[in-house]
């Protein structure tokens, strides 16, 4: 089983990170995200668990205005061909995240590193980002460097891509 929230905040502080977490009911869309928010300043996140034909595994990270061919995105993110999304069994096994609390966060629990951490760059045009804390009954703030700090301390250099396909590149 993967980290807890509190283990996960502990880590965070430990690295010199400050966050701000807001509790709220259980979320599992955007649209259910967007209906509680309030007025959480910064950017949301979409989080894709993905998989290509030769088991190999990805977390893509956008803003949740973002639009992803899934059809194409395996050109952009070196996948060994088109992907489909990763089995619920493989996500807890992996990140220790079930489906609606999709998190780069889940990068913490990846300790074999068996999964590749994909960012939009659009996404990390803002200052803050938003992100289920390993549950999707909170979302945590987080700044922009931040999350790259906590990423690479997690053993995972994110690779950024353009990758919302709504505005071009």
């Amino acid at each position: 089983m993967g980290k807890t929230i509190d283990e996960l905040m502990q880590y965070l502080t430990e690295l010199g990170i400050k966050v701000s977490t807001i509790h709220h009911p259980a979320v599992f869309t955007v649209a259910e995200a967007q209906d509680l928010r309030g007025q959480v300043s910064g950017a949301h996140t979409k989080n894709l668990f993905l998989k290509d034909k030769k088991d190999h595994y990805f977390l893509v990270t956008v803003d949740e205005e973002a639009e992803v061919d899934l059809k194409t995105i395996h050109t952009k993110i070196g996948a060994a061909s088109r992907v489909s999304f990763g089995k619920p069994e493989k996500l807890l096994d992996f990140l220790g995240l079930t489906p609606g609390a999709v998190s780069v966060f889940g990068a913490i629990n990846d300790t074999q590193h068996q999964v590749k951490v994909v960012i939009d760059a659009d996404l990390l045009e803002n200052d803050i980002v938003n992100a289920h804390p390993l549950t999707n009954e909170a979302t945590t703030s987080i700044g922009r460097d931040d999350l790259l700090k906590f990423l690479k301390a997690t053993g995972h250099e994110p690779l950024i891509l353009k990758i919302d396909g709504s505005t071009p590149n």
